[in-house]
């Protein structure tokens, strides 16, 4: 078995996030929502959509976008929000950590640290994503500093390519 090789802490202010509520579950319907928002030039970065449980139930879908293009994806969102019976809220206060390395595929003990390191910290994880090399946690925006600071010491990282800003829109810093 690798051993995890955590090689940096990421870091993200520029996000916010879009929960659609009450999204009928059914083909196609994710797929106009990221068409509508791609043809007016919003970037998606993480998304979640919970499945329903309950036959006819309905499902909520969550996801991470640039600050700067909440108004247009607001505005993009709201012929469909009439149309399919949706209630969109968003929250343009959301940060993003990440941790960066490999061996996590294999190692459930990373992401157990991660969520633990934030959670002693005081930081209440809003979403989650996960690669073979990364986990991505969205968070309020003005925990962002205090989280990255708290899983660069967990991961007992240093040196100055250890802990950086994440342009999830665009190329790292």
């Amino acid at each position: 078995m690798e051993q995890p090789l955590i090689t940096a802490v990421t870091h993200s202010t520029e996000e916010a996030r879009v929960t659609l509520k009450d999204v009928p579950h059914s083909p196609g319907v994710a797929g106009r929502i990221a068409t509508v928002l791609a043809n007016n030039e919003v970037n998606i970065d993480m998304i979640i959509q919970n499945e329903p449980i309950a036959a006819g139930a309905l499902a909520d879908i969550s996801f991470t976008i640039p600050r700067s293009r909440l108004t247009a994806a607001r505005e993009a969102l709201a012929p469909l929000e009439s149309e399919l019976g949706i209630e969109a809220s968003s929250d343009e206060a959301m940060g993003k950590v990440s941790v960066i390395g490999a061996g996590m595929k294999s190692h459930p003990s990373v992401a157990a640290k991660v969520f633990t390191v934030l959670g002693e910290a005081g930081v209440n994880i809003e979403m989650i994503a996960t690669s073979p090399i990364k986990i991505s946690c969205v968070i309020s925006g003005d925990e962002v500093a205090g989280a990255a600071r708290a899983l660069h010491a967990a991961f007992e990282l240093s040196g100055p390519d250890t802990i950086r800003p994440e342009r999830p829109f665009g190329e790292f810093a």
